[in-house]
Formats: C-alpha cells, sequence, structure tokens
C-alpha cells in the first residue's frame, strides 16, 4: 500500500497506521487532533487505541485485540538526551489486563521518521508474516516471513536481505520474539538497532538489541502471526526536521541537559561504565537490605560484589564505541560484552550480550543465590534468543527453587529436574524447556505465576495427601494482577509495596513509581508524604513515557541545582524537569511549567484503571495487594535473620523497651510486626485511592473523570459500568 508521508510538526507526524491482518487491509487516517492533544502520545495515545478497539469481553489472545506501538511527540529527536524511548500496548496474555512495557533501540524513531504517531495491528496472519514499512518508497507490505525458532538467526536473516536489497544498515530497524513466546504467557519483544561505532572483527558496527518484556507482548506478537515488524527511514534533515516550534530553545534544553549529565554521572553513578547493574551495590547495603536474594527472602549478601556494575566495568564490559542507545544521548549506558556460551547447541559459540540491566542481573544473580556475571549475561542471551522476559522469567524460576527449598516439590514430581539456589547450569536447561515447553513443569512455568501455584499445588497434595497449600505458595509467589515482581525487596520502603499494590496498574513493575531509592534516603517520612509522592512520581515517570524519552537522564543523574531551588522535594530533581519542560514548550509551542506538563498524565493513569474495572469489576481494589513475602518475614527463622532492625521497629511502634521486646517469642513479634505493616499500607492505599479522586474500593468516580476530561474518551460500555457502580 502506498501512503503519503507529512511533514513533522511540533514532533508528530499526525498519521497513524492500522493493519488487519485477517483481512490483509492496511489503511492510514490522521490523528484527531483532539486525541492527539488530549492523549499526547506514547503510552497514554496506545491506551486510548486499546481501548477503543476492546470490550470487557476481550481476552488477549482474541483477533481483535489490537498490539499498539507509540513513541511520543519528543521521541527520536537526537538534540536533546534519551529520546529513544516507544511504548507497546496491548492486552497482555499474562494478566489478562492492559499491558504495557517501555522499550528503546530506534523503533520509535524511525516509525516517527517513515511518517506515523503509531501503529495499531489486529488479526492474525494464518501462516506468519513479516511488516515492511518502507519510508523511502512511502510504501507498507505484508510479506511472508520465514520460521525460525530463535531471534539471532532471524536478525541475521533480516540484515543480509535488506542489505542485498541496497539499504545501509543505518538505515533500517525491526522488532522480532521467538519461540518462547510462543510456549509462555510472558514473551517479549526484541527492538534491533545498529550502532556504527562499536568495535567488532577488526572494524566497526554491531546491530544491538532492547527489550520490550514486561507484560508479555511478545505473546501476543507471536499469536497474531508476526515474525517481524521492518521500519526503513532515515533520519530528517533541514534546519528544524522536527517542526518544532521554537527550535532553538528545544536544542538549548537539549545542551543543557547533556551538560549536566557530562559534569555529574562521572563523579557519581557513573551510568557510562556500569550501566544500570550499578544500582545493585545501593540496593544491597545493610540498612537498606533491598537487594532481594533467594526469592526475596532476604536483602543483601556479602557475595553480591561479583555481580556488581563495577564488577561488570571492570571485568565484562565492552566500553568502546559511544554505548548510547540512541544518538545525542551521552548518558551511555547501553552496556554489553562478549560472553562465551556453555549450554545446548551454541556450547562454546563467543556471542555479544546486551546487558545486562539491573533487573536482569539481580533476577538470574542474587534472587537465585547465583553469583556469577557471566552466568547472567548468557542467562540474558538465552532469554533474548528465545523471545521471553528476563524478569518474569527469573522469579518464576526463583519461586520454584523456594518451593523445592520447603519441600512443596520434590525429584519426584518434576522428572527429576531439581533447581537449588546456585544451580546455574539447571536454570540455563530449565530456560530452554520453558522456551520449547518440553516438561509438564516447564510448560507450567510457562503460563506465568499464578497458574504455576495451581501445579505445585496439584503436585503436594497428589505426593502428599495433605491439605492445600496454596495460601502458603501465594505468601512468597511475588506477583501483583499476576505479574511477578521486578527485582527490589520491599521490607523497608512502604511507599513501594503501594506503587507495586496500587500505583502501578499493570501489576507489580517500578515503571509507574520507582520510589524505593528516594525513600530508603528519607524523602517521604510520613504516610501523607507517601500518598502525594504516588500521584507526583507517576505523573513524571509515565508522562516520559507519553513524550518518548528515557527517565534515566532524570532519574539517575541529580542535578545539583535542585539542592538550590525551593520545591518541597529536591528528590524529584526539579532542576532537570525545568529543562525538561523547556524541550517540550520548545517542540510543542506551550508555555508550561513542569508541574502542568506531567499533571496530564492523570489522564492516561485513570484510563488505565478504568479499563482495569472493567475487567476486575467492582472488586478492582482486592487486586491492589501484595504478597506476604514482599511487606516483611514470613516465618520465624526470617524474622530474626534481621531481629535487631524487626524489634527496634516493634519497640517504636509498641512503646516498648528493647529488654521488653527481647522477652517476646519471635512468633509473637513476627505476627505483631506483619500485622502492623499491614495496616500501614492498607492506610496508605486508601490514602492514595483518596488523592486520585477514587472510591475506597479504588474505583475512578464519574466526577474525577469528568475532572480531567476523561470521560468523553471512554465507550459506552465503560460509561455505563461506571455510572452503574456509583449506584
Amino acid at each position: 500500500m502506498q501512503y503519503t508521508k507529512l511533514p513533522l510538526n511540533h514532533g508528530y507526524a499526525n498519521q497513524i497506521i492500522t493493519i488487519d491482518l485477517s483481512a490483509s487491509v492496511i489503511e492510514t487516517s490522521e490523528l484527531d487532533p483532539q486525541v492527539r492533544d488530549y492523549f499526547i502520545g506514547g503510552r497514554g495515545l496506545g491506551l486510548y487505541l486499546l481501548h477503543k478497539c476492546i470490550t470487557s469481553q476481550t481476552a488477549p489472545r482474541d483477533a481483535e485485540n489490537p498490539l499498539i506501538f507509540s513513541p511520543g511527540p519528543l521521541g527520536g529527536i537526537p538534540q536533546f538526551p534519551g529520546t529513544s524511548k516507544c511504548m507497546a500496548i496491548s492486552l497482555s496474555p499474562l494478566t489478562g489486563i492492559p499491558g504495557v512495557s517501555n522499550f528503546g533501540g530506534h523503533f520509535g524513531a524511525f516509525l516517527k521518521y517513515a511518517g506515523f504517531d503509531a501503529i495499531q495491528i489486529t488479526g492474525k496472519s494464518q501462516t506468519g508474516c513479516m511488516i515492511v514499512i518502507d519510508g523511502f518508497r512511502q510504501e507498507v507490505a505484508i510479506t511472508a516471513a520465514t520460521a525460525t525458532d530463535h531471534v539471532f538467526d532471524l536478525e541475521k536473516g533480516l540484515i543480509d536481505r535488506f542489505c542485498k536489497e541496497g539499504y545501509d544498515r543505518k538505515n533500517f530497524v525491526f522488532l522480532t520474539t521467538g519461540i518462547g513466546a510462543a510456549n509462555t504467557t510472558f514473551g517479549c519483544i526484541n527492538s534491533h538497532y545498529f550502532d556504527p561505532t562499536k568495535p567488532v572483527d577488526g572494524g566497526k558496527g554491531i546491530f544491538r538489541t532492547k527489550q520490550a518484556g514486561r507484560t508479555g507482548l511478545g505473546t501476543v506478537m507471536m499469536d497474531k502471526g508476526i515474525r517481524a515488524i521492518v521500519i526503513l527511514a532515515d533520519y530528517p534533515r533541514g534546519d528544524n526536521p522536527f517542526g518544532a516550534a521554537d527550535w532553538d530553545r528545544a536544542k538549548k534544553a537539549g545542551a543543557l541537559l547533556s551538560k549536566v549529565i557530562r559534569d555529574v554521572d562521572p563523579q557519581s553513578l557513573k551510568m557510562y561504565r556500569k550501566g544500570s547493574a550499578g544500582l545493585i551495590a545501593f540496593m544491597n547495603k545493610q540498612e537498606y537490605q533491598s537487594l532481594p536474594v533467594n526469592n526475596y527472602q532476604f536483602g543483601s549478601d556479602p557475595r553480591a560484589d561479583r555481580i556488581t556494575g563495577k564488577f561488570y566495568a571492570d571485568h565484562i564490559f565492552d566500553h568502546r564505541g559511544m554505548d548510547g542507545c540512541f544518538p545525542g544521548c551521552n548518558l551511555r549506558c547501553t552496556k554489553g560484552g562478549w560472553v562465551t556460551l556453555t549450554t545446548g547447541e551454541w556450547n562454546g559459540r563467543r556471542v555479544w550480550v546486551d546487558g545486562p540491566e539491573y533487573e536482569t542481573a539481580a533476577g538470574f544473580g542474587s534472587n537465585m543465590g547465583i553469583w556469577d556475571a557471566e552466568f547472567i549475561m548468557e542467562a540474558n542471551w538465552h532469554c533474548d534468543n528465545y523471545g521471553i522476559d528476563t524478569i518474569t522469567a527469573a522469579v518464576v524460576i526463583a519461586f520454584l527453587m523456594e518451593c523445592f527449598q520447603r519441600g512443596y516439590l520434590k525429584n519426584e514430581d518434576v522428572d527429576e529436574m531439581e533447581l537449588g539456589w546456585g544451580a546455574g547450569q539447571s536454570v540455563l536447561a530449565f530456560i530452554r524447556q520453558i522456551a520449547r515447553g518440553e516438561t509438564e513443569m516447564a510448560s507450567a512455568a510457562g503460563k506465568g505465576l499464578l497458574p504455576l501455584v495451581e501445579w505445585v499445588a496439584e503436585k503436594y497434595i497428589a505426593r502428599t495427601g495433605q491439605a492445600d497449600p496454596r495460601a502458603e505458595l501465594l505468601q512468597f509467589a511475588m506477583q501483583t494482577k499476576g505479574l511477578p515482581f521486578s527485582l527490589y525487596r520491599t521490607h523497608r520502603s512502604l511507599s513501594m509495596q503501594a506503587s507495586y499494590a496500587a500505583a502501578s496498574d499493570i501489576g507489580a513493575h517500578h515503571a509507574a513509581a520507582w520510589l524505593i531509592k528516594v525513600d530508603l534516603l528519607g524523602a517521604f517520612p510520613t504516610l501523607p508524604d507517601k500518598a502525594k509522592a504516588l500521584i507526583t512520581y507517576p505523573r513524571v515517570r509515565l508522562g516520559n513515557d507519553n513524550l518518548g524519552l528515557c527517565k534515566l537522564p532524570w532519574v539517575d543523574v541529580y542535578n545539583p541545582e535542585s539542592d538550590q531551588g525551593i520545591h518541597a522535594d529536591k528528590y524529584i530533581n526539579p532542576a532537570s524537569q525545568e529543562i525538561y519542560a523547556d524541550f517540550y514548550n520548545g517542540i510543542l509551542g506551550t508555555n508550561l511549567t513542569w508541574e502542568r506538563i506531567f499533571a496530564k498524565t492523570d489522564r492516561d493513569i485513570n484510563l488505565q484503571r478504568v479499563m482495569n474495572v472493567l475487567f476486575y469489576g467492582r472488586h478492582a481494589g482486592r487486586h491492589d495487594w501484595i504478597p506476604d513475602r514482599a511487606i516483611g518475614p514470613t516465618d520465624d527463622d526470617l524474622y530474626d535473620a534481621e531481629k535487631a532492625y524487626h524489634d527496634q521497629e516493634l519497640s517504636h511502634w509498641l512503646e516498648k523497651s528493647a529488654a521488653e521486646i527481647g522477652t517476646m517469642q519471635t512468633t509473637e513479634k513476627r505476627n505483631l510486626l506483619m500485622g502492623y505493616r499491614k495496616e500501614q499500607l492498607t492506610r496508605l492505599i486508601q490514602a492514595y485511592y483518596r488523592e486520585r479522586g477514587w472510591t475506597a474500593t479504588g474505583i475512578p468516580t464519574a466526577d474525577t473523570l469528568r475532572h480531567v476530561g476523561l470521560w468523553s474518551f471512554l465507550n459506552e460500555e465503560a460509561k455505563a459500568t461506571l455510572s452503574a457502580m456509583a449506584c
């Protein structure tokens, strides 16, 4: 199909492409200005498009469930650091509710360069297909695709094909997934792009990958029969190539943030050397106990120095080249290195691995009791190659390890594949089994944590004849709404507990409200402070998702000028927020404060909540909770492992002396502590609901939705359902 590409205006292409694979129909349409200006782009626009396509009865594997990619108006502008982000949106096969995943690379930028603000795909291909968007010829095609199980084999085939067709490697990007997405509910999407700066085999240049891993949208992609989505395009050129309202203002903002990064990062987190894995050392501190060890049972371990960002930086990461995942970003946190594989058909093969990010390093490292950096990178590579989310896979496997530890599983239950703490080779073998659905346990694991709890319980009952253990298993099955936890142990951060429970509507992920670090630093001393933070931080974090921006230049590079201002919360880094506002205003032609810009995010936050209510019904609030393991010690031994801290907390709360607390039995103390912490979490969730203008059961009111202007954008089913719930 031929189309007409419009000049970019205020960062927008002002056009959407829709593809129905079942009918082989491709259409383009104008981006409605009212929708554009209200939802902004990225996550917000994607959620709106999803809402218009589905009903409360739509299932993730239904043909009408759309798979949407949307970058945002500030994405793809290399004159500002961190404009590489794109959002993937669909109903999640892992949770059943709307799933959203943020990913980097060049795909979102190239989608806009080719002429589109979003791509929406419905239907299914019966034979397997590839979608090609050619921005040079202004043509979109659905073509046949060679089936291959492995992502990096597919990558090689696509590179060979388009290079032979005469395209320069820097002019094409693509998305892929693999066999693991077909056999699990947590398939990931790989975003491939060419890095011309990385030295390889005596030359320069390598294709690198970022992932849309969370919520299993790779599974949706595979279910639709999409093997790859390819975009061919070139960078916009000219005096004002993105149609900025004030191009000089936008460029000055980019230069200023680049200077902050250049001056600050080498003196603080050193992201340019450690990547996000540098966070391991902070979370592992004795006073924080927030690095998950052995399925979140413990919060630190002296062996963590073997998997810290410093270890990777000193021993494994290849620092040659720029290591920025998009031109113009001088944070350079996209780290990676070469590793020799030790297992399977690739044994002995030397491969490039992008990562690990903090989540993968902690997931396949500390949370499994494995302190081997090269093992973590190998596990990372296999997950990417099979097309499965590293976070979900790691948390699922750690849960099974604890099931073996506590006797809920035995060798005879699982074809002799016992998973024990530190058993790296067993883990690598099991990743393959999950990706291919090769065994009963692997197939159960591939369905996600909640179905896996059912499977373990059935095995335990059949073997022992004992009572149903589901309640005990759910205490340490680390998930909310079916989405496994990202890798933070939240015992000492009430704010992060509430973030996982309620503020993150996709489930237990840190994208919405990553509050744990600043909470540990003392940013939110009172419960009202914490409730307010659950509003203000998601506005910024998810607001960046709407704009197409990376959060790291803001959240991980603290601008020293934030210490000089009068803003009530210096931890939100207001000095850098003002730079972001200058960039936004320069491109879009507005004159808004950063607070007003990011307050717009309340619109899509409420929309996602509305869709969750359509799925869960009037009891949506019951799903806003976390496992006991995320709140505190689930047995006496775990209480005693941090006895001094727990006793001190009880002493303060009960207003008893240390001597009085010392006379109490551990079980009594643990029950009191857990009861107190649960009561605090309940109070905070209720305070969050009030701040949002939701009911005590977590349902947005019609008045709130009208106040933020969302009501008129809702479909009739949503309006009727919410109106009935108000009765």
